[in-house]
């Protein structure tokens, strides 16, 4: 499929004019910084205390990709679960502070707020490693009225959208936002309003969709299509695994390839390259910034091929920045775009 990068250059002016809601999962990043030089041994235990002296805090999973919509000047709608708790409300904060509108968001005190706690510690090259994740997650099935209030939100959100990105993040069904319930909602609305893109990005269930575009990654397509394979991706697994998906879900399926960039399946397949990164990298997000590249794309009116090169344009830029999960402006990937335009 023709990618014409003028086309694409062009189309980023109309970023303000169209409105994406992200619904499903939403987490807090929240990352915890200590100095061993700042330790102290715990009266009680014995054991050395990690000072923390400094934490920041990010709106993650949906939330990146929020950010990274945002930061493209695209509006935005957070259609989600919260906890009634510390962290619900420092990620409803971080939601806010970058415009997001938050009202389909379902508050509970039934539930806890999905947390990855990162603690950082300064190491004697005088650089923060991230060390064992402290998370927060639900371990139960969600309750009924949470899923309905939120299937209800969904649809309210549809009617004010050009387009639908549903992030899946976790791996035990039915625990977190996105059900199966929230699952079959979404590919109804999708059949019903073949005017909006709906696009979801599933971990762990990327074939339980059906009228909806699809992406996930090239190990976790064949961990769903092809269980028996195990960690076996090699003699085309990607390639039949994917055919197979788009013919089950009736909608393009995209598999992200690292540095090898997409393969998109839409009766037949071809592959949208990456873009070439020199230096260090940290690749946190990097899926969620090719999600909100891609989906801005089609929302602006680009074809799939040049979507997903607007998504690999934006994942470049931010798995650039270290140490946070990252967010592209227009001028950068107009940037990004217009060296490419040059070399091709």
């Amino acid at each position: 499929m023709e990618i014409d990068i003028k086309k694409i250059i062009g189309a980023l002016g109309g970023t303000k004019n169209i409105t994406v809601t992200v619904a499903g999962d939403f987490c807090l990043d929240k990352y915890l910084y200590s100095d061993p030089a700042m330790d102290e041994v715990s009266a009680e235990t014995g054991l050395p205390c990690y000072m923390v002296h400094r934490k920041e805090t990010f709106a993650g999973v949906g939330g990146t990709i929020t950010n990274n919509l945002r930061s493209l000047g695209v509006n935005v709608y957070a259609a989600g679960v919260a906890g009634e708790d510390g962290e619900g409300f420092e990620l409803l904060r971080e939601l806010d502070k970058t415009g997001v509108e938050t009202k389909f968001i379902v508050r509970t005190d039934k539930m806890c707020t999905g947390t990855y706690t990162k603690p950082m510690r300064l190491g004697t090259d005088g650089k923060y490693k991230e060390s064992n994740r402290i998370d927060f997650r639900n371990f139960f099935e969600t309750p009924k009225e949470i899923e309905d209030k939120l299937i209800e939100n969904i649809k309210k959100a549809v009617g004010l959208s050009d387009a639908v990105i549903v992030t899946d993040q976790f791996p035990r069904l039915n625990c977190s936002a996105v059900t199966e319930r929230v699952r079959d909602a979404v590919s109804k609305l999708a059949a019903a309003n073949l005017d909006i893109i709906f696009y979801a990005d599933s971990r762990c269930f990327a074939d339980r969709y059906r009228n909806v575009i699809v992406k996930c990654n090239h190990r976790e397509i064949v961990k769903t299509m092809a269980p028996e394979l195990g960690e076996d991706i090699a003699g085309g697994a990607v390639f039949s695994c994917g055919k197979k998906l788009n013919g089950l879900t009736g909608r393009t399926v995209i598999v992200s390839e690292g540095d090898r960039g997409l393969n998109i399946f839409d009766n037949g397949h071809y592959r949208v390259p990456s873009f070439n990164v020199d230096g260090e990298i940290d690749i946190t997000g990097a899926g969620d910034a090719t999600n909100a590249g891609l989906v801005t794309g089609l929302a602006l009116g680009l074809n799939m091929a040049e979507a997903g090169t607007l998504g690999c344009c934006v994942a470049s830029i931010t798995i650039k920045q270290i140490g946070v999960t990252g967010t592209a402006t227009v001028g950068q990937v107009r940037e990004v775009l217009e060296k490419r335009e040059k070399t091709d």
